[in-house]
């Protein structure tokens, strides 16, 4: 036993948890929860880890009883202790921990991706939000369900309308943001994990730090730092491969950096796409693409302190062909969907190569199958009609690449087709949303 002052759950049963709210009610199992947690029984903390995402952050909501649940979770993964109270590493639990507290600060990543988060405008819909009268936000969402473009979207609109309600609306931004806020204050305590003997615990870390530019004047040169000692380990940029589980700490590293910089960093980053391997050059490519984005920067020559953009390109591009394969650990941003990341990284360059980028995404989505095809469908259809068009022109209208791409999309297995999710992001741009009727507008033989 540790002593109460260095318990990391010191103070658990002085909170009012059961007066606290999450997915299911009352919070009172909370506490044990966090308990099983940190014990010693890795069966038992793998349960209570499950539990919490069920009910403190369901679905990517976040409730009252997150934010009260974050200091104990920060604790937790910093408790030194941890490592064989029971004779056995539970490091693994650790890198868990992290995660979940990320989870709890931004809800799914993919939300974010690929510019990073903007927490300012968050901050600042939610004060403009909280000013407006009721009454006026539910005429809003009225004249919203009536300026739908046809019957579908009609129907899509009047279900969210029903659901809607002012005062929950509001309560789950403040729930959201005091998770968020609650996090940030224990980033001093978590940071010290960049550190951390296991490397899964470092890459876990550096993707945590990725979500807070409000602390990147203290974060970005941690993860700078951790980027020179990679570079030193490997006796220079070229050095760096892709060995496992060192890879993952530099790539991890590459794209929170990038998540938290503007355009200055872009110099420091550049040579990273030069590294021997595939994991860090991906990982270079996506934050080198993201800085571009922030300053219009397109160069290529030599000496140019601009974004290289043919060499992101290429690079991103490969990774749309056939996708680094890190683990473990894997990556966590974009859920280690790598080509799915590349393809939002690859939007970010079409304004100056849009056939290129078109192409590109185009190749990856021809090779993606299930959930992995959900990122790069989204990507491809945007690059491909910039405006969405209403109502569907005829296929014959269409030019060579928006017709390659509604052919690939005609192709993709049924394994694809039959996800709600796929169907949605098809009915956003007006498209078939049964693989027969996409076949049909296409002139392809059902299949």
């Amino acid at each position: 036993m540790t002593s109460e002052t260095t318990d990391p759950l010191a103070g658990l049963d002085a909170i009012d948890w059961a007066g606290l709210e999450h997915a299911y009610g009352d919070a009172d199992d909370v506490p044990a929860l966090l308990r099983a947690l940190g014990g010693p029984e890795e069966t038992e903390r793998r349960r209570a880890l499950h539990a919490l995402y069920g009910n403190i952050f369901h679905q990517g909501s976040r409730y009252p009883a997150s934010a009260a649940a974050v200091p104990f979770l920060a604790r937790l993964a910093t408790d030194p202790g941890r490592d064989g109270r029971s004779g056995r590493s539970i490091r693994n639990g650790r890198a868990d921990v992290v995660r979940l507290l990320a989870s709890l600060a931004i809800g799914y990543d993919e939300a974010h991706l690929p510019d990073g988060i903007d927490i300012a405008r968050t901050r600042r819909e939610r004060a403009e939000f909280a000013a407006q009268d009721p009454a006026a936000v539910l005429a809003e969402m009225d004249a919203w369900v009536a300026a739908a473009p046809d019957e579908g979207e009609r129907r899509v609109r009047e279900f969210r309308r029903s659901l809607f309600d002012v005062e929950d609306h509001l309560g789950s931004m403040d729930s959201e943001l005091a998770a968020y806020d609650a996090v940030r204050a224990e980033l001093p305590a978590l940071s010290v994990l960049l550190e951390d003997e296991d490397a899964e615990v470092r890459a876990t870390t550096a993707y945590l730090l990725a979500w807070f530019p409000e602390e990147a004047a203290r974060t970005l040169p941690r993860l700078l730092a951790l980027l020179d000692d990679a570079v030193d380990r490997a006796g220079g940029v070229a050095g760096l491969g892709d060995e496992q589980p060192a890879a993952a700490v530099t790539a991890s590293a590459l794209v929170a950096a990038g998540l938290l910089g503007g355009p200055g960093l872009v110099p420091r980053l550049r040579p990273f796409l030069g590294a021997a391997g595939r994991l860090p050059r991906w990982a270079a490519a996506v934050a080198l693409a993201r800085l571009g984005t922030l300053d219009g920067a397109s160069g290529d020559g030599p000496t140019d302190d601009g974004v290289p953009t043919a060499a992101v390109l290429a690079e991103l591009a490969a990774a749309e062909a056939a996708p680094p394969e890190p683990g473990p650990p894997l990556l966590d941003f974009h859920d280690g969907d790598l080509r799915g990341y590349a393809a939002l990284s690859l939007t970010q360059l079409s304004s100056t190569h849009p056939g290129e980028t078109l192409d590109a995404v185009t190749d990856g989505l021809a090779r993606a199958s299930g959930i992995s095809a959900f990122a790069v469908t989204a990507a491809a259809l945007s690059l491909a009609f910039p405006t969405r068009p209403t109502p569907l022109p005829a296929f014959t209208a269409l030019d060579e690449r928006q017709q390659r791409l509604i052919r690939v999309l005609a192709d993709l297995d049924a394994s694809t087709w039959q996800w709600g999710n796929f169907l949605e992001i098809l009915r956003s741009w007006a498209l078939p949303r049964d693989r027969p009727a996409m076949r049909a507008y296409a002139g392809l033989p059902d299949a």
